[in-house]
């Protein structure tokens, strides 16, 4: 049977496609390739928040928090606003309520605390029943804005079939109250005066006498927790 030509444009069209499919089938390849990547890429950025995040509280662990603050300082030192605050009689919650009601009570102050800092700033656990924030909040309005903190600070917590009652002490302290923009000296300071105030219910703002306490990690020396070098209070 004698072979049957096929039109040159058929062949043409033929010798085109073959390539031609080659070259889908390696973009199709390469593009899933590019999603799995991609996918890979949020999921390892999302496991590094999470690594960097307190699990009890959602606030940033101490190193994230202090590297997030400085850069806030660095670029706003003029809206600065940091608070320590501290857990009152915490040990005498736990043994009252138990550890659940305790780790309740601390989620409580950290969501707290993220609200009042904001988009714009940075709360963080510095370990046990100690925390600080850092607020981004133009001069005139800081009185206001720790008024309202203590308030906040004051509220019970809802829990099981009641509230758990919470007090928090809470210290402040700005870069133009203290003469200083270094973190922990604000740090310092804001600790010093939070334990003036302490049990009071009262936001205690440093100024320059609270940053000359001798310190350790940026706490005041003395502390719990202070004596043991690169341990956090």
């Amino acid at each position: 049977m004698p072979a049957i030509a096929l039109p040159m444009k058929t062949l043409h069209i033929t010798a085109m496609a073959v390539p031609l499919a080659g070259w889908t089938l390696h973009t199709t390849v390469l593009r899933r390739r590019l999603v799995r990547a991609q996918h890979d890429l949020v999921r390892a950025q999302h496991d590094l928040v999470r690594a960097q995040h307190d699990p009890l509280t959602g606030t940033w662990r101490r190193e994230a928090f202090t590297a997030r603050a400085r850069r806030i300082i660095e670029r706003h030192p003029d809206q600065t606003l940091l608070v320590l605050a501290d857990a009152d009689h915490f040990k005498r919650l736990n043994d009252h309520h138990g550890h659940a009601a305790g780790d309740t009570a601390l989620a409580a102050i950290g969501r707290r605390l993220t609200e009042w800092a904001g988009p714009t700033g940075v709360a963080g656990r510095l370990g046990g029943d100690e925390f600080a924030a850092l607020a981004r909040i133009e001069p005139r309005h800081q009185e206001l804005r720790l008024d309202h903190l203590a308030r906040l600070m004051a509220r019970p917590v809802p829990y099981a079939d009641g509230t758990l009652p919470l007090a928090v002490s809470v210290g402040a302290a700005t870069p133009a109250a203290i003469g200083s923009g270094d973190l922990p000296a604000l740090m310092r300071a804001a600790d010093t005066a939070m334990y003036e105030g302490k049990h009071t219910g009262l936001v205690v703002q440093a100024g320059p006498v609270h940053a000359d306490t001798p310190s350790v990690n940026g706490r005041r020396s003395g502390r719990p927790g202070t004596a043991v070098r690169g341990r956090p209070a």
